[in-house]
This record gives C-alpha cells, sequence and structure tokens, in this order.
C-alpha cells in the first residue's frame, strides 16, 4: 500500500490536504505567518563601575556585567550583527545607594557616563535607559518609602522625572519607566518636552507583573528588595483585564511603545494589548525565561538554539512587534 491511499487502493476523497504546505523547507518557508528577525531584537545589558571588568553572572550564563570601556566594544560587536537597539542597566555601588536614589539623576552618574560613551562611539545604536529607583536605593525598591514601609507614588514620580531627563540629557533615545507607579508617563513626558527632548521616546513597561521569573536580574544588579515585596506597586499575576487598564493610561498619558514584563507565561497579555492599540508592542523574555533554557540546555535536555527560536517566535505570535532578550546576540548569529 502506498502512502496516502486506502486499504482497497484509493485516495481519500479530501477537500483539504493542509500537509501540502507543509511538504518541504522551501514550502513552509513561503507560508510562514511569524517572522523573528534581529530587527526584532532588543539587546539588555548590564553596566558597572571600574575598568577592564567582565564578569559573568552565575544565574545567567552567557551574560555578563561589563565596565564601560568593554561594554562599548560588546555593543559594537552587537551592531555589526544587526541588533538595532540595547537597553541599559547599571550595577551601582553600595556607597552610592541611599534611600531617596539620588545617584539616579547625577548628571556624572554611571548610567549619564556610559550613554554619552555609547553615542559618541556608535551614534545610529538605539540606546533605552530604565527609568527605575531600585539599582539606587538602599532598600532595593522602585520607589521612596515610608516611615511604615509603604512606597510612595507621587513623590517617587518626581525623582524618576529628573532621573528621566538628566538621562535624555545624556543621549538616550528612548527612557524606559519600569517602575509602575501611577502617573509617571505623563510626568516624564511633559518634563521632557518642557526641557526641549520632544524626540527622546517614552518605552513604557506598561503592564509589569510581580513576577517570579525576575530572580537571575536581581541577582545581575544586586537589587532584590531589602523588605516586603513589589506586589503593591506591580501588577497581580492573575489579572489581565487590568493590564489593557494600564496600557490604555499609559498612551494616553504620552507613551510611544508599550511592554508586557514578563512574556512567556503571559503571551495571552501580549496578544491582547495588540489587538487593544496600533502602537508598536514590545515583550521582555526576562532573566528567569532566559536561565531556565539555560539550565536546561546545559543538562542536555533540550535542543538549546531550537527552543530558544521557539520560545521567541511564539511572542511575535502572540503579536509582539520588539522582543528585550539576553539571547539577542545569539538569535542574532543563528539568524545571519
Amino acid at each position: 500500500m502506498t502512502p496516502e491511499t486506502s486499504l482497497t487502493n484509493q485516495p481519500l476523497h479530501l477537500t483539504q490536504r493542509p500537509r501540502r504546505l507543509r511538504r518541504t523547507a522551501t514550502v513552509r518557508r513561503m507560508v510562514r505567518e511569524n517572522h523573528l528577525t534581529v530587527d526584532d531584537l532588543i539587546y539588555p545589558m548590564f553596566v558597572m563601575e571600574g575598568e577592564g571588568q567582565k564578569i559573568e553572572i552565575a544565574s545567567m550564563p552567557g551574560c555578563y556585567r561589563f565596565s564601560l570601556h568593554l561594554l562599548v566594544k560588546e555593543i559594537a560587536s552587537a551592531f555589526e550583527l544587526g541588533i538595532n537597539a540595547i537597553a541599559l542597566f547599571p550595577v551601582i555601588s553600595e556607597q552610592k545607594k541611599d534611600d531617596n536614589g539620588t545617584e539616579s539623576y547625577n548628571p556624572d552618574g554611571l548610567v549619564q557616563q556610559t550613554v554619552k560613551a555609547i553615542k559618541q562611539a556608535i551614534p545610529e545604536i538605539i540606546v533605552i535607559t530604565d527609568v527605575a529607583l531600585d539599582p539606587f536605593t538602599t532598600h532595593g525598591h522602585d520607589g521612596l518609602v515610608d516611615e511604615k514601609g509603604t512606597i510612595l507614588n507621587d513623590p517617587t514620580v518626581e525623582v524618576l522625572v529628573k532621573m528621566a531627563v538628566s538621562q535624555a540629557a545624556a543621549g538616550a533615545n528612548f527612557v524606559a519607566p519600569s517602575d509602575m507607579m501611577d502617573g509617571r508617563v505623563k510626568a516624564i513626558r511633559q518634563a521632557l518636552d518642557a526641557a526641549g527632548y520632544i524626540d527622546v521616546g517614552i518605552l513604557a513597561y506598561s503592564a509589569k507583573y510581580a513576577s517570579a521569573y525576575y530572580g537571575p536580574f536581581r541577582d545581575a544588579l544586586d537589587s532584590a528588595p531589602k523588605f516586603g515585596d513589589k506586589k503593591t506597586y506591580q501588577m497581580d499575576a492573575a489579572n489581565a483585564r487590568e493590564a489593557l487598564k494600564e496600557v490604555e493610561l499609559d498612551i494616553a498619558e504620552g507613551a510611544d511603545i508599550v511592554m508586557v514584563k514578563p512574556a512567556l507565561a503571559y503571551l495571552d497579555i501580549i496578544n491582547q494589548v495588540r489587538n487593544a492599540t496600533q502602537l508598536p508592542v514590545a515583550a521582555y523574555n526576562v532573566s528567569g525565561e532566559y536561565a531556565m533554557i539555560k539550565a536546561a540546555a546545559q543538562m542536555g535536555w533540550i535542543d538549546e538554539k531550537q527552543v530558544i527560536l521557539e520560545t521567541l517566535t511564539s511572542m511575535k505570535r502572540a503579536g509582539a512587534d520588539l522582543i528585550l532578550t539576553y539571547f539577542a546576540k545569539e538569535v542574532a548569529l543563528m539568524l545571519k
């Protein structure tokens, strides 16, 4: 009996045979619905103080904290692979942290110096700076804290505004408020415009969940909260409608790009956000998602490259236009 024939040696009378469009790699490429490209990728990177430093993050194999000169070299290497944008995160020394995160808006601070150096060396690359206080505060929270341990919204926004304007002055292309304080996008947009930075965009962490997937990232920045958790300002993992409300508010306040974080466990949220807005939608393939793939690959349990591509493609399929991922360089090499 030949393939595709019945026991009577007669073909089945099928009107549709979807397998026709899967028969060869060429046909599969021709009808593929979603395409992952290097233009979709934003590379999150960690900068630290010092010189000649490249320190691997134990919980994120293959990711490093770089001192400034080596960071610029790494960015140049990524840019040559076609990666057009980086997201910058600072490792701040304990001596420069305080309860109010004042180092965050120091015009000569680590972030500001780094942005200037990047833009001088590689002016074409898009630099996205994080706007949140947790790397700069002694307590590790994204906002100012009162004596009762309450995270203060409006006073925090005042500091975030100073931080964003200082980053724009240094040359950032986008500022990315990741703090989840109410009203911060509007306040930042108004301050940027008033200071003359009308062309600096806002990539808003619009739906940022209080997730267990952030552990390795907090190891990288030494920014884990010293008390409590972040559930009074980051979103409840069980909520979907609330994400759409947050996105709607950020768009009304002036966001240019909206983001969902994390990505892998929130593909439904990415899809709902995609259907609710015409703005670009970003997804953050976060540190815990990265670490799980790396750990399974090191054990030999998965095909690492195929799982990476399948995972990021799922985010594209859900509706993400842009993906922040620590796999950016690896994926750029695969696609190249």
